[in-house]
């Protein structure tokens, strides 16, 4: 097997790693272009990394990280907001290399937490194995908000 390179993803080059996402969060569709813009002033900022794995010569898995400040510590902490390994690459070592990558990026600028929230039972064997631990006392809550100014109001997910 050849190995798995992970590299940061530079704001010119986010298209690629996005496609993935977008097959399979959005069906597709491709993210709006306002939206892409955002990403990239944000990966510029240092807010946001997306992380990619190829393998055999080809993007197999990306890996989106961001930072935040939390005031009850004091200090910045990260959270993975998406990783995904095309179906065919996993089982081979990708989303553990993504992990162990996001997990160094976080090292090398301090960050001692960092987080994520999964549904897929495949997802949470990943991270327990990789000594992620549930938080008995967190609970997610979350609410969808309407957009206004806009020809149409949306619910905002």
């Amino acid at each position: 097997m050849s190995p798995i390179e992970v590299r940061p993803v530079p704001t010119t080059d986010l298209r690629e790693p996005l496609r993935l996402l977008e097959e399979w969060l959005r069906d597709g569709e491709p993210v709006p272009g306002p939206f892409l813009e955002e990403l990239g002033r944000l990966v510029q900022a240092g807010d946001l990394e997306v992380l990619t794995a190829r393998l055999d010569g080809r993007t197999a898995g990306v890996l989106v990280l961001a930072f935040r400040p939390n005031i009850s510590v004091g200090a910045t902490f990260a959270s993975i907001e998406d990783l995904y390994v095309r179906p065919a690459d996993r089982r081979r070592g990708v989303g553990k290399a993504l992990l162990q990558a996001a997990e160094d990026r976080c090292g090398e600028r301090g960050v001692s937490y960092l987080e994520v929230q999964v549904e897929e039972d495949g997802a949470r064997a990943l991270y327990a194995a990789s000594g992620y631990e549930t938080e008995p006392d967190a609970r997610v809550l979350s609410r969808s908000l309407t957009i206004r100014g806009s020809d149409e109001e949306k619910p905002k997910a």
